[in-house]
């Protein structure tokens, strides 16, 4: 794989925790000290780095796979009407019978840079190596000689440094591409109202990746391939109540409900008034019925005993759902692309305790029998495995189960949990990606490349971590 851009940049005390997490004990009792720290150095390097293939989940209430591949593959063709690869493949996963793949082309490091250099904020340069053309509200700085209809060249600020309105930068930054200024400096920085909408439309990404900015939105839902994984995991049933604890955006919500074909009980909760319209938004968007959605912090939704008054929304009283989700929060270590994390060793490690919480309220509202998952989009072992085995320790009730599908490796030593265990989970790791990105130069690939391509979607991913317990009768 060609990578280039730098490792995430880490504050040196995270850097070194890290580290120390994946030269522990166990690792190194298998992998000799050299390997460990090669693997982490792969790994940070590969988080810099988008996913190889951008993943499209159908909404099949609405649509069939097939219906909706038709659909994409005319969207990319107008989109990419004129770039290098016009005829970009749209595959469906063989194991997620709902999901779409499209490879994303890169790195092209040849492109040509322009005099008009554009810097945007770091997350709104993620974005573009994802596909998103730069909206207004994530420019930061832009030349005098900036007009509308001018050929730019795009930076992002890693460092965060650029002070907004700035007319040139020389901190950190890292190319991403080249596009077309639909607005000048002046429009963009001198008007008296916030601006939205596309300020650069991005015609030479450095990764080539279609922009789904309200295509299709009642038909299909961008997520990464792990976070489609998570809801096939729990495998909800028609006619079922199901618990998902911290929903926001909505992705696994609307997953979950379209598995039980609208038919059931989806609650979706989050504490964040913001975070719980997006949540609406998305499920009116997909047209589906059968999610209830509350403002509503998830470490009080067990009801206190003989409290509970009937009432349809939060707290609930114990055993009240069939299975549930715990997508807990968590510090993201795993999400790409991310070149840089400001965060301190202090807030990374601040999850647990919380998680732990929530994951408490989980089993008390679990049945009987019932389903619970967690799952976390970081790479920890503390928020990930460590916490499978605080799990199994303080609640005998609960066993872990197999997985279907399991795309993913197994876990990760130094938990102390046996190997037995460690298969039972799943940890998608960058890291352990040994080829880049497939050359895709048309839609008409042979059963060997699109075969490649499937392997490079399953192991190219974003950090993610998966753990499926079943609560016992008799616990």
């Amino acid at each position: 794989m060609v990578l280039v851009f730098p490792k995430i940049s880490l504050k040196p005390e995270v850097e070194a925790y890290l580290l120390s997490v994946f030269k522990n004990k166990e690792v190194l009792a298998t992998l000799q000290s050299e390997q460990s720290k090669f693997k982490f150095e792969t790994l940070l390097s590969r988080l810099s780095h988008p996913p190889a293939c951008t993943c499209i989940r159908v909404n099949t209430c609405a649509a069939s796979t097939d219906e909706v591949k038709k659909l994409l593959t005319e969207e990319i063709q107008k989109q990419c009407k004129g770039w290098p690869m016009s005829d970009i493949p749209v595959l469906e996963h063989p194991e997620l019978p709902d999901v779409l793949l499209i490879p994303v082309i890169g790195p092209r490091i040849n492109l040509q840079r322009h005099s008009i250099e554009v810097i945007v904020g770091a997350q709104c340069g993620n974005a573009v190596l994802r596909g998103a053309h730069v909206f207004i509200p994530g420019i930061l700085s832009a030349p005098k000689l900036m007009k509308a209809g001018g050929a730019v060249s795009v930076y992002s600020d890693i460092g965060g440094k650029c002070k907004r309105g700035a007319l040139e930068f020389v901190g950190t930054k890292i190319f991403v591409g080249n596009g077309i200024a639909e607005l000048s400096r002046n429009e963009i920085f001198c008007s008296n109202c916030p601006l939205r909408g596309v300020g650069i439309r991005m015609t030479e990404p450095v990764y080539i990746s279609p922009s789904f900015d309200n295509i299709l939105s009642s038909f299909v839902f961008l997520q990464n391939l792990p976070s489609v994984v998570v809801s096939h995991v729990l495998d909800p049933k028609p006619g079922e109540r199901i618990l998902d604890i911290c929903a926001a955006p909505g992705g696994k919500t609307t997953h979950i409900a379209a598995l039980m074909n609208d038919k059931g009980e989806v609650i979706a909760m989050d504490k964040i008034a913001n975070k719980v319209k997006k949540i609406k938004q998305n499920a009116e968007n997909l047209q589906l019925t059968c999610i209830k959605v509350f403002c509503y912090d998830g470490t009080k939704a067990l009801a206190k005993e003989g409290i509970w008054d009937g009432q349809a929304g939060p707290p609930f009283p114990p055993e009240s759902f069939d299975r549930v989700l715990l997508d807990a929060p968590c510090s993201g270590l795993g999400q790409r692309p991310n070149m840089a994390c400001d965060w301190s060793l202090r807030e990374i490690t601040s999850y647990p305790p919380l998680q732990r919480k929530l994951f408490r309220v989980a089993v008390n509202l679990l049945k009987p029998g019932g389903i619970l998952v967690y799952s976390t989009c970081t790479i920890t072992l503390a928020e990930n495995e460590e916490q499978v085995a605080w799990a199994l320790d303080s609640f005998p009730c609960l066993s872990l189960q197999s997985q279907e599908p399991h795309l993913g490796e197994e876990g990760m030593m130094g938990a102390g949990l046996s190997y037995d265990q460690r298969k039972l989970l799943q940890r998608f790791d960058p890291a352990s990606v040994t080829e880049g990105h497939t050359s895709v130069s048309c839609s008409d690939l042979d059963s060997s490349q699109i075969a490649h391509i499937i392997k490079s979607a399953n192991k190219d991913t974003i950090g993610f971590f998966i753990a499926k317990f079943m609560k016992m009768q008799d616990g």
